[in-house]
């Protein structure tokens, strides 16, 4: 499957779609919900040479095709065919980025005890996303939201409807507002129960009690300015990051100056410096 540093070919594997590119240490990127693979075309052209670029397109999401065999349970399947990948591709273990959705799998893969995690990279994700608005949320008091959340998000909607509903929360996702218009597009084409089932369960996950298990050294990224408006700083930012991760015994957390919940666009070098660091093994403490 390895591709020279300029080419770049895509494999079907189970229910995903991989792009490849590059050769040297395996990186697996794993995008968020509704983003394409090629959210993270420009991390992999800066980290060249030497590294091989697994970009993961999640079923369902930005105009691929739904997978019936994720329906209900979106993330365990997604796991488990990244998991599979792994040990097909990288047997020898991967350096795993993620963001936002993508965060919460390598969270995931990484609590696995098979070592295909030789360090990861999470950006702008959380183990347990409901906390972030109430610390005292539990699995059962959130589910009636996210259910409705989920029963709402996954009603058929002519384009121009969903596009004038995920406008406004692209543009808290990105300063680029051309960048924005892509995320809105992208959501435009995902299917409509892929995107309610992934976000339902994200919001009815809570990764912490296996944050423990993590022995891979995990860097965490953190976004805060595009809250500012609503009244929160670096500071309280940064400190419901470190409440959500206190479990995890080999945690490096950096927070972004000024970029918005897409880091890869907005701060590309924190991202680079971050995935380099966990390439050559300088991500621990």
């Amino acid at each position: 499957m390895s591709t020279s540093a300029t080419a770049a070919q895509t494999v079907q594997f189970q229910d995903l779609s991989i792009t490849v590119r590059g050769s040297g240490q395996p990186v697996l990127m794993i995008p968020g919900v509704n983003s394409a693979a090629s959210v993270w075309e420009e991390t992999c052209e800066r980290l060249q040479p030497g590294v091989q670029c697994l970009m993961v397109q999640l079923p369902g999401f930005a105009g691929k095709p739904a997978a019936p065999a994720m329906a209900g349970k979106f993330l365990e399947a997604s796991k488990a065919q990244l998991k599979d990948f792994l040990k097909a591709q990288a047997p020898q273990g991967a350096v795993v980025v993620g963001h936002s959705l993508g965060g919460a799998l390598g969270l995931m893969l990484a609590a696995d005890t098979d070592n295909s995690v030789q360090s990861l990279v999470v950006v702008d994700s959380l183990p347990f996303l409901a906390a972030s608005q109430n610390p005292n949320a539990t699995l059962e008091t959130v589910r009636p939201m996210a259910e409705g959340m989920r029963s709402g998000m996954s009603q058929p909607a002519p384009a121009e409807r969903k596009r004038a509903m995920l406008a406004p929360m692209a543009a808290t996702m990105t300063l680029d507002t051309r960048r924005a218009e892509t995320i809105v597009q992208w959501g435009v084409d995902s299917d409509n129960p892929t995107t309610g089932q992934a976000m339902f369960e994200l919001w009815t996950t809570d990764l912490r009690p296996l944050l423990p298990r993590i022995k891979a050294p995990t860097t965490v990224l953190g976004a805060w300015a595009a809250y500012a408006r609503m009244g929160s700083t670096q500071q309280s930012t940064q400190a419901l990051f470190e409440s959500q991760y206190r479990g995890l015994p080999d945690m490096k957390f950096k927070m972004s100056e000024r970029g918005y919940h897409f880091l890869m666009w907005d701060d590309p070098a924190l991202v680079l410096e971050s995935v380099q660091q966990a390439l050559s093994g300088k991500a621990k403490r």
